[in-house]
C-alpha cells in the first residue's frame, strides 16, 4: 500500500493556513508523560509532572487505559484528532466541547482501530460504559489544568514564532519551502502533493477550503486530523522547541563561553533566535522586560550578529550568518 499523500490543487493551496490547538498540545503532553523516559529537552518538565500524572491514572482505570493506548499506537483515535476550529485563537474550551459531543459509536470505532495498530499487549477491557467523548474531555481538562496551563503562555509564544517563521517563508518562497521539514517524514511531492508519512495509508484529496497546519512543542509529535465537513489538519513539531531548548541544542560548555563573550542576557537572546521572533515574543519567552530585550537586540544588531525583517506590522529579529556561526561554536565547522 502506498504511503499517505495529501493532494492539493491550487485553490486548496491558496486557502491553506496555520492554526493553534491547545488540545493537540495536551494530547502530545499526555503521550510524553505516559512514556517511561523523557526526551532530553523535556526532562525537567517531565520530572516535575510525571509523578502526579501517574498518581491520577492509578485511581482511574478508564483514563489509564486510554493513556496507555494513545502512547502505544500508530493510529490516534478519531475523537482525539479533530481539526481545530478557531484558527490561531482556538480555545481549549471549544475543543473539549467538541470532543465531549462525539457519539459513542464513533469514539469506540476509533479506539478499536487504534488498538489494532498498537504495539503488542494493548487491551480494551477498560472500554466499558458510555460517554467516551465526555470522559476523554474530562481527562484532558485535568491534564491541562495540572500540567500545561501555567506553561501555556510561553508555549504559545514559541508556537506563534514558528508560524511567523513559516509565514515569512511562504510569502517569499511559497508553500514547498514553508512546509520544508515539518516533520521527520513529510516532504513536498511534485507540484501538488504532500507526503505526510512513510507508513502505509490511503491518499487524501484536500478540498477547496485548504488545510490547517498546527504546530506543537513536542518534537516527536506529528499526526493528521480529519473530520467530516472539516479541513484536514497536519500537526507538526515546531522549530526551536526541541532538544536543548529554543537555542537549537547548543552544548553547555559553548553556552557558558558565549555568555562570557557577550554577557548572559545577550547570549540567551542570540541562542533563542534560532527561530525569528519579535521583541515582545522574546520578552515573554525569557521572562524579561521589553525594554531590556530591546536594548540587548540593539547591541546585537550593531555588532552584526542579528538583523531584522518587517513582516506586515511585525518586526522580526533573526540571527545573521555570523550569529549562527558564533552560536554553533568552533566545533561546528
Amino acid at each position: 500500500m502506498a504511503v499517505v499523500v495529501l493532494r492539493l490543487d491550487s485553490l486548496a493551496l491558496s486557502r491553506s493556513r496555520f492554526a493553534l490547538s491547545p488540545f493537540a498540545e495536551t494530547l502530545a503532553a499526555v503521550v510524553q508523560l505516559a512514556r517511561p523516559h523523557a526526551d532530553p529537552w523535556a526532562a525537567p518538565w517531565w520530572q516535575r509532572h510525571r509523578p502526579a500524572f501517574l498518581a491520577r491514572l492509578a485511581g482511574d482505570g478508564y483514563a489509564r487505559g486510554l493513556v496507555e493506548l494513545v502512547a502505544a499506537t500508530k493510529y490516534l483515535p478519531d475523537h482525539l484528532t479533530l481539526p481545530p476550529g478557531g484558527g490561531m485563537d482556538t480555545a481549549l474550551e471549544s475543543e473539549l466541547a467538541e470532543v465531549a459531543r462525539v457519539p459513542d459509536e464513533v469514539a469506540v470505532a476509533g479506539l478499536r482501530a487504534a488498538q489494532e495498530r498498537a504495539w503488542a499487549g494493548q487491551r480494551l477491557d477498560w472500554l466499558t460504559g458510555r460517554d467516551h467523548g465526555a470522559r476523554a474531555a474530562e481527562l484532558f481538562r485535568a491534564v491541562w489544568d495540572a500540567h500545561l496551563a501555567a506553561d501555556w503562555p510561553a508555549r504559545r509564544a514559541a508556537l506563534r514564532r514558528d508560524v511567523t517563521h513559516r509565514a515569512g517563508l511562504l510569502a517569499a518562497h511559497g508553500w514547498p519551502r514553508a512546509l520544508h521539514l515539518m516533520n521527520r517524514t513529510s516532504a513536498w511531492v511534485g507540484a501538488d502533493a504532500i507526503r505526510f508519512s512513510d507508513r502505509p495509508g490511503r491518499d487524501r484529496v484536500v478540498g477547496p477550503d485548504g488545510m490547517l497546519f498546527v504546530p506543537v512543542t513536542a518534537q516527536r509529535s506529528s499526526w493528521l486530523c480529519e473530520a467530516p465537513g472539516r479541513p484536514f489538519a497536519m500537526v507538526y513539531p515546531a522549530r526551536g522547541t526541541g532538544e536543548g531548548g529554543a537555542d537549537g541544542g547548543h552544548r553547555a560548555g559553548d553556552g557558558r563561553a558565549l555568555a562570557r563573550l557577550l554577557g548572559g542576557g545577550r547570549a540567551q537572546i542570540l541562542r533563542n533566535l534560532a527561530t525569528p521572533a519579535t521583541t515582545s515574543e522574546l520578552a515573554l519567552q525569557l521572562a524579561q522586560s521589553v525594554g531590556t530585550v530591546g536594548g540587548h537586540l540593539a547591541i546585537l544588531r550593531d555588532t552584526g550578529l542579528v538583523d531584522r525583517t518587517r513582516l506586515g506590522r511585525r518586526v522580526l529579529y533573526h540571527r545573521t550568518p555570523l550569529g549562527d556561526r558564533l552560536v554553533a561554536g568552533p566545533g561546528a565547522g
